[in-house]
């Protein structure tokens, strides 16, 4: 009976140190934020952590913290960000909006793969850019990455590259909506269809009033719906390549227990038993946990081994982006 509570009071000594840098991070994202909310509180904790581990301010002990904050906390955050999801939000689209979607987030991450490999990067980072720019960004890298095999100076740079390419999309495809001439309803199904991360929609919906705002997180929601598929897919991938390949290492799950949690707070939101005020705190945890592994996260980037991949990924990174805007603004044009 003493060894357990041994063991947990040696975990939280080991993790203690590397939480309270998070924290600090956190802290930090929080007031840069609310200073200007234009720019994403997670965005800002992947640079906070990002110069923190690169100037020599995250000693080795705190490690361990971070990295249960990178991988641990990010699964919690992406379980709880089902709960902003209903399934009457998604049926009240309607047929024409979900094809968009579908269409969208499945062309990006297979033309992205495909493009990113004729030019010669890792399988694993062309896998991470084509998740985070297809479906939700810096979530989606982070709920593929154990089974990417990429490193994490590509897992970095994945997420550098959405934070770079999200956050000029927030300035201009609102500007280029209104050159287009299109209907509120029109733009907020393109920045939720075409702009990467959760509260990068948000910001450049936030613009438009509120038609915009609405339409475009419904459309946004419904893409990260699609994470557990395309996760259930490239497992399933993942274990059949070792099987052909005569490894005996652990198969991973069909379905990771953080995406079977996400689907199940989808189910719960749908059957409305929870009060808002109880949905109101799990949206504050999750935004909270999302942004200290964003802080862990940065804190694993080293700056110069991403140097050395050269520009590649840089363009790769520019040519996805350019595809999901035009892909998902002609179906936009041609559907809705």
């Amino acid at each position: 009976m003493n060894g357990a509570p041994a063991s947990l009071l040696r975990a939280c000594r080991d993790l203690t140190p590397g939480f309270a840098v998070a924290a600090l991070g956190v802290a930090g994202a929080t007031v840069v934020n609310a200073a200007l909310p234009s720019v994403s509180r997670l965005v800002v904790a992947l640079v906070i952590g990002a110069l923190l581990g690169n100037f020599g301010f995250v000693p080795q002990t705190t490690r361990p913290g971070l990295q249960f904050a990178a991988k641990r906390l990010m699964r919690v955050g992406v379980v709880l960000l089902g709960l902003r999801l209903s399934v009457s939000q998604i049926t009240d689209l309607g047929p024409t909006t979900l094809l968009v979607i579908v269409f969208t987030v499945f062309a990006t991450f297979f033309s992205t793969q495909a493009i990113g490999r004729q030019m010669g990067l890792s399988r694993g980072f062309c896998l991470l850019v084509g998740t985070g720019f297809g479906i939700c960004g810096l979530s989606a890298i982070a709920a593929v990455e154990d089974a990417s095999g990429a490193s994490d100076d590509e897992i970095a740079t994945a997420m550098g590259l959405v934070t770079l390419f999200g956050t000029m999309a927030i300035f201009a495809i609102p500007y280029a909506g209104g050159l287009f001439g299109l209907t509120d309803v029109e733009l907020g199904t393109w920045i939720g269809a075409g702009v990467h991360d959760t509260a990068q929609v948000v910001a450049a919906a936030s613009t438009g009033g509120a038609a915009v705002l609405t339409t475009a997180i419904a459309v946004k929601l419904t893409r990260v719906l699609l994470l557990a598929p395309i996760v259930a897919g490239v497992n399933v991938a993942r274990s059949r390549s070792a099987a052909n390949s005569g490894l005996t290492t652990k198969r991973p799950s069909p379905i990771p227990l953080f995406i079977a949690g996400f689907m199940a707070c989808v189910l719960i939101r749908t059957l409305d038993v929870l009060p808002n005020s109880t949905l109101d705190v799990a949206k504050t945890a999750e935004g909270l946990m999302l942004t200290a592994a964003m802080v862990g996260l940065g804190a694993g980037v080293d700056i110069g081994k991403i140097r050395e991949l050269g520009p590649r990924p840089l363009v790769l990174g520019a040519v996805s982006w350019i595809g999901i805007a035009t892909l998902s603004l002609g179906a936009v044009l041609l559907t809705v």
